[in-house]
């Protein structure tokens, strides 16, 4: 691999981490209590928790949140199906 395609990588990593933790920082003060009502009233110790993980998952985080679901999706699969 050539030194440049692995400086860009090595840049484009940085700049998604740190959007990233920016909008988990967000996420873990307001966000998490808007998608997931189980979240309100948790503790610093649970959003300490959850941090690295919306910081590694922000698009999908972003995406719920910006849409206003309150609930996870329903899953849909071939056990789910069989039993309803």
């Amino acid at each position: 691999m050539n030194q440049t395609w692995a400086e860009l990588i090595i840049k484009l990593s940085g700049l998604y981490a740190g959007i990233g933790a920016l909008f988990a920082l967000a996420f873990v003060l307001r966000g998490v209590q808007r998608i997931d009502p189980a979240a309100r009233g948790a503790g610093w110790g649970f959003r300490l928790v959850i941090f690295p993980g919306s910081v590694a998952l922000w698009p999908l985080l972003a995406w719920r949140w910006l849409r206003g679901r309150s609930q996870p999706p329903t899953e849909h699969n071939a056990h789910r199906g069989a039993s309803g």
